[in-house]
């Protein structure tokens, strides 16, 4: 390990908070991987309804549909690997695309509710915003939440 100074301290404390994954870490993992899949899903809205023409709701729901597999095997692979022992599991995989359809339906929500005050790009900017809050929280609490293995009982 290297040593680094009178900053070890702070290196060891971030060492440690990542290993034994502290929620702002794992909130911080999870708005990366986020802003991966965010590009997707406007990339993809953006065809959807600016090039296909395909009304709002129809591109919205579209581009979230692409986008879910990607988010679930990031957040298997990095934000939840511990949870997940990097594994990916069709029952899992399920409950993620049925908790993200919370995601789905507050998002679809507040971008038809934004869009009477502005913007589609805007309100789909706010709709992003809002859907992370609530994607986060099932993916934390409910999909990848810590279940005691046999090992961590005895």
């Amino acid at each position: 390990m290297k040593h680094f100074g009178p900053v070890q301290p702070v290196v060891d404390y971030l060492e440690t908070a990542w290993r034994e994954r502290a929620m702002l870490l794992k909130a911080i993992s999870f708005a990366i991987v986020g802003l991966i899949n965010m590009s997707v899903d406007i990339g993809m809205f953006s065809i959807f309804y600016g090039v296909l023409h395909l009304s709002m709701v129809t591109s919205n729901c579209l581009a979230w549909a692409i986008a879910v597999t990607g988010s679930y095997v990031m957040n298997s692979f990095f934000t939840f690997a511990h949870e997940t022992g990097r594994e990916l599991k069709l029952r899992s995989y399920a409950t993620f695309v049925v908790s993200n359809s919370a995601g789905l339906l507050v998002n679809t929500g507040v971008l038809v509710l934004a869009h009477t005050y502005m913007p589609v790009w805007g309100a789909k900017g706010l709709a992003t915003l809002a859907s992370f809050v609530v994607n986060f929280a099932m993916s934390h609490f409910v999909v990848f939440r810590h279940r005691p293995r046999p090992s961590d009982i005895a």
